[in-house]
C-alpha cells in the first residue's frame, strides 16, 4: 500500500505538487486524465484549483478524485 496524501497544491500546466505521509514530495501530471469523464471538467482552471486532500487522497469540488496508489505510482520526485 502506498502512502496517503497530506497536502496538495495545484501548479502550472495541470500539475499537482503532492506531499505524502512518508515525507516524499512528488509531482503528478493530470493532463492525461483531462479527456476522461468527470475529469474533463477540470480543464476549467478555476475548478482544477479547488483540489484538496480528503484524508486519504485528493478530491476536487466536482467530486472527481484519484486513488493514492495512482497518485504515488504515476508521479515523479519533486
Amino acid at each position: 500500500m502506498n502512502p496517503t496524501v497530506k497536502t496538495v497544491k495545484p501548479i502550472n500546466d495541470f500539475m499537482l505538487h503532492l506531499c505524502f505521509a512518508n515525507g516524499e514530495e512528488r509531482l503528478f501530471d493530470v493532463k492525461p486524465y483531462l479527456n476522461r469523464g468527470i475529469f474533463a471538467e477540470l480543464q476549467d482552471v478555476a475548478l482544477f484549483n479547488t483540489v484538496r486532500p480528503d484524508g486519504l487522497s485528493i478530491e476536487w469540488a466536482n467530486e472527481a478524485s484519484l486513488s493514492p496508489d495512482t497518485l504515488y505510482m504515476s508521479s515523479v520526485n519533486f
